[in-house]
């Protein structure tokens, strides 16, 4: 099991920057996958940034240049830092986990799959204002 907790959100005006923090315990044993997800009211759930155990990246595009994932394995933390941040970026923003198959040798593919996420934290509020 993983627990997550994640943290940074707030209130701030349209270009602006925020860091989000992702906060992993419990077993970790293995590989994973590790990614940022968001939920605007009335919206589907959106993938947002995905990292996988080798540090390759994914971007939704609507963040491409201006989001950026990261994750310090010594400290079993994941961060998403926002910048230029737009009122669109409003969402309650979750970090997500998977573990990694032993038989997965593509974990970038892999990590890219939105289905496979299976551990989420509570969610931290992201408010962007014009």
């Amino acid at each position: 099991q993983m627990q997550l907790a994640e943290s940074g959100g707030g209130s701030v005006q349209s270009g602006w920057s925020l860091r989000l923090t992702c906060i992993a315990s419990g077993t970790a044993y293995g590989r994973w996958c590790m990614g940022w997800f968001r939920q605007a009211p009335g919206k589907a759930r959106e993938r947002v940034a995905a990292i996988d155990v080798g540090g390759s990246t994914r971007y939704a595009d609507s963040v491409k240049g201006r989001f950026s994932i990261s994750h310090d394995s010594a400290k079993n933390t994941l961060y998403l830092q926002m910048n230029s941040l737009k009122p669109e970026d409003t969402a309650m923003y979750y970090c997500a986990a998977a573990r990694i198959p032993d038989t997965v040798y593509s974990t970038s593919n892999y990590c890219g799959r939105v289905e496979i996420y299976n551990y989420w934290g509570q969610g931290t509020q992201v408010t962007v204002s014009s």
